[in-house]
């Protein structure tokens, strides 16, 4: 008889873990883990380690794997992206689109409508397109973005977690008297792919994922505190123990307390095929948390992936294909540069026979030699350097220009050009920007999961509360019930603007435009223009009677 398999025993959770360890030290030829650690090296400059070269000569760096990889991380997240939240079976017509700025601006001044289904659809998808630059704001979403495109170009996998922490305070309160805030929002976090082992390594999506765990190393403090207020037992508390593995943090001393904490996430499906989303908690041989419902219909992880492999949810770098070109310009660079210092300060030989006093070799030194005139010129020689061909030059410089170009790192797109021809520049720019179209293609399919997935948050975790909105009628709230929309089908959209400097000034060539030809007012012109390019414009504005 076959017995029914616990997704939330300690052991099981750590038999999975081992096999997802097992999966990634077998992709490539090193394997994910030593490959990633190799990539980070060599991206950060540390790239003759363990090169056993001694510490007379000096060890040359031309970190070209850098600045394509700065580049390439600008070019796909350098433009700012706005969300856009619509929901299945309510019609996005001009209409609507028209009423709900109306009903903004009924509830912006206070007033509380009752609105028709449609309506009241439309306005809350808008508020949550409004709400997310506010939450963005607020985790530091910029940043968060930088993190996972580093990480997804070093290691090819770039991974958020987002997760529900208890102790955020909102400045809200469940009554009128302001005596119950209300407490919890959502938190988010750049996790190493190292740290994170998928069920099913071969398939790409990790919504159809059986279960996701993550690893963690923990103090033996803190998983005991965690353990006593989940009710865990004081035998299962005394059990926890330090421990350590192969992957235990070289720098971390023998000692220091720590254990693997393991995090998982899986889905259970009931009699009508709906699945529930459950996690779990676990060190060896003890559970921390017991078997929780999330609440979240949806693994709480967006993945990004610098570069695909083939039925593989975890992607790869272009460093480690990369690597070969950068040792070839590291060694032809420090031999270069050895061959002009040898010939610049050539090696001294002294007759220890015939001078008898200390050679420093500084200017002017006076050297006592006895003898005739064979003695002095034997005394001291200089060693004449080996040969050093001028063609090695121009072989570095061109394997660096090919790597570059190969890499889509031109000159143009590095700037490394003047501008006299502006147009042109921009055109050959965006030829070079063309084979990044795949990477942004999937970066801001990224940016649409995170969306997705902080929207289910607020869906199913925010109950009654309000939302912040900041838009053309300044910073307002909308009450907002969770649970009404449990339902609606939401659908994404991510709309990319512009961030260069030429973009901008094109913008403001095109206001002028319009507004020389009298098709928009002097107000029109100032709400539109780039951010920072007239100080105080709502000063300016309200001066106007034009408002903020």
């Amino acid at each position: 008889m076959m017995t029914q398999r616990r997704w939330d025993d300690p052991e099981q959770v750590f038999s999975e873990y081992r096999a997802g360890v097992r999966y990634k030290s077998g992709i490539g030829e090193k394997g994910l883990y030593r490959q990633n650690e190799i990539n980070r090296r060599f991206f950060s400059g540390d790239q003759w380690h363990g090169a056993r070269c001694g510490g007379e000569r000096p060890l040359v760096r031309h970190n070209i794997i850098r600045r394509i990889g700065d580049y390439k991380m600008a070019a796909v997240g350098a433009n700012p992206v706005a969300v856009n939240f619509s929901a299945d079976g309510v019609a996005d017509t001009a209409a609507l689109r028209e009423r709900t700025y109306r009903n903004k601006g009924l509830i912006a001044a206070g007033e509380r409508p009752i609105l028709p289904f449609e309506e009241e659809i439309g306005l809350v998808t808008n508020a949550l397109s409004h709400y997310f630059e506010v939450t963005a704001e607020r985790v530091g979403f910029e940043e968060l973005r930088a993190a996972v495109l580093r990480q997804a170009y070093t290691t090819g996998t770039g991974i958020l977690y987002t997760y529900w922490d208890e102790r955020i305070r909102t400045g809200q309160f469940a009554d009128e008297g302001r005596t119950v805030p209300i407490t919890g929002d959502i938190a988010c976090e750049v996790l190493d792919v190292e740290n994170v082992y998928f069920g099913d390594p071969t398939v790409e999506n990790i919504q159809e994922q059986p279960f996701i765990v993550i690893a963690q190393r923990r103090t033996v403090d803190e998983l005991r505190r965690q353990a006593k207020r989940y009710g865990r037992s004081k035998d299962e508390i005394a059990s926890i123990r330090p421990d350590r593995d192969e992957f235990t943090p070289a720098g971390e001393p023998e000692g220091e307390g720590k254990a693997i904490l393991l995090t998982k996430f899986y889905k259970q499906y009931d009699e009508n095929g709906e699945a529930h989303l459950y996690g779990v908690q676990v060190c060896r041989g003890v559970t921390i948390r017991p078997k929780w419902e999330m609440g979240v219909r949806l693994y709480p992880l967006c993945l990004f992936r610098w570069d695909t492999l083939p039925d593989c949810v975890y992607g790869q770098s272009e460093i480690t294909h990369l690597i070969p070109n950068q040792i070839a310009i590291n060694r032809m660079l420090t031999a270069s540069v050895w061959s002009m210092m040898m010939q610049g300060l050539p090696t001294l030989v002294v007759n220890g026979d015939v001078v008898q006093q200390p050679v420093t070799n500084d200017p002017g030194q006076v050297i006592r030699v006895f003898g005739s005139g064979d003695d002095v010129r034997s005394a001291l020689t200089y060693v004449d350097p080996p040969h050093f061909s001028a063609a090695l030059s121009a072989e570095i410089e061109t394997l660096i220009q090919n790597t570059l170009a190969q890499s889509g790192a031109n000159a143009v797109s590095l700037g490394d050009v003047t501008p006299e021809n502006t147009s042109a520049i921009v055109a050959v720019r965006e030829v070079a920007m063309m084979p990044i179209q795949t990477i942004q293609t999937r970066f801001y399919a990224f940016c649409e999961q995170v969306a997705r997935l902080w929207a289910e948050f607020w869906i199913t975790g925010y109950g009654n509360r309000a939302l912040t909105v900041r838009d053309e009628f300044g910073t307002w709230y909308l009450p907002f019930d969770g649970e009404r929309y449990r339902e609606l089908m939401l659908r994404v959209k991510v709309d990319v603007g512009a961030a260069t400097l030429w973009s901008e000034s094109q913008s403001i060539v095109t206001l002028d435009n319009l507004f020389d030809r009298g098709v928009i007012t002097a107000e029109q012109y100032l709400r539109r223009l780039p951010r920072g390019i007239v100080p105080d414009v709502d000063g300016l504005l309200r001066e106007m009677g034009g408002g903020i």
